[in-house]
């Protein structure tokens, strides 16, 4: 395993421990992690570096890079935005077992989890998740700091917004356009565009309250 030495992932939660097991299977290795407080669970053996939002933060004093390990959408992109200000790298961690065409582009940031597909000319936007086994067709575009849950599946075309979540098993029809800050329901179908703000579950999807 490279050096650890300047690694910080943010975050240590479940999603943060997927997050670290692709980055250790890249070969790397993270040493330190960040947190409202220091955590008793520590399967990963991390050093506690603080908390990001602290004044006293003592990250921003070191040459150190960043990997996020927040699921939650809006606050996933507030941090990456909150590191970048302090004029830090945010690193993407691709999993070995994905795979991701070379035609494909990734932003900053991006997680790409365990048997994601990623076809030819789709576009992933910076803080964006690609959760265990989701496919991304050919000419998607995915949204900043958006959500593709685990299995998934974006048919070519597919347009996803600003930090949208799109749930597990859930299918979208190509050329189908889904707008920011959207959440659709584990296994629905969509057929037909979403606009922005809207809650969508079901098959044929339908619009929730």
């Amino acid at each position: 395993m490279s050096d650890n030495r300047n690694t910080v992932i943010v975050g240590y939660g479940g999603h943060a421990f997927s997050v670290i097991d692709a980055y250790n299977e890249m070969g790397k290795g993270i040493k330190y992690y960040t947190s409202i407080k220091e955590i008793e669970i520590n399967p990963f053996k991390l050093e506690y570096l603080g908390f990001e939002l602290d004044l006293n933060f003592a990250g921003w004093g070191r040459d150190l890079s960043y990997i996020l390990g927040i699921g939650d959408n809006n606050t996933r992109e507030k941090v990456a935005q909150f590191i970048l200000s302090h004029s830090k790298s945010i690193l993407q961690v691709v999993h070995p077992n994905s795979s991701v065409s070379k035609l494909a582009k990734i932003g900053t940031g991006v997680f790409v989890s365990n048997g994601v597909i990623v076809n030819a000319f789709a576009e992933i936007g910076d803080y964006a998740i690609l959760n265990t086994g989701c496919i991304i067709e050919h000419e998607c575009v995915i949204g900043r700091a958006a959500h593709i849950a685990p299995g998934a599946v974006l048919a070519g075309n597919v347009n996803i917004g600003e930090r949208s979540f799109i749930g597990a098993n859930s299918v979208i029809k190509q050329g189908v356009t889904i707008g920011d800050d959207v959440i659709i329901g584990a296994g629905s179908v969509i057929l037909d565009n979403v606009e922005n703000n809207q809650k969508v579950v079901g098959n044929p999807a339908r619009i929730i309250l």
